[in-house]
């Protein structure tokens, strides 16, 4: 891991959804796709966000009709991002620093970030284990 970036270690490609996502499609295409966690983004597919498994659960604690809300309502905005130029061992750093489970890699497209993957702590633990 240690001297790669996120670009030599990483196949790229997001799931992704939009805010007006509801939050049973959001799951639904969670499970489809054998993911935690999906970006969301604008109608232009840059980054406004981030839904995971934990807030669909705790929306359907929450609320009897989960189903039609949308992403928008529990998303997290504040997400940690990275450059495809970025070091893993920084990668790692991020996710421990902030007790994140996944940071998002994104490419800067005048002043907006458009998601293009996402390093989970699997992701690195898997390069820890073949440096």
């Amino acid at each position: 891991m240690k001297g790669r970036t996120v670009l030599q270690a990483k196949r790229f490609g997001t799931y992704r959804c939009n805010t007006n996502t509801s939050l049973s499609q959001a799951a639904q295409s969670m499970v489809e796709y054998e993911v935690s966690s999906m970006v969301v983004v604008d109608n232009d597919n840059y980054l406004v966000g981030i839904i995971t498994r934990a807030d669909v659960l705790r929306a359907y604690l929450e609320h009897d009709d989960w189903e039609t809300l949308t992403v928008e309502r529990y998303m997290h905005c504040e997400v940690e991002i990275v450059t495809p130029h970025t070091p893993l061992i920084e990668a790692a750093r991020m996710l421990v620093d902030h007790q994140a489970r996944q940071v998002v890699v994104v490419e800067e497209e005048g002043g907006k970030q458009r998601p293009v993957a996402i390093i989970s702590a699997t992701d690195l633990v898997y390069h820890m284990l073949k440096d």
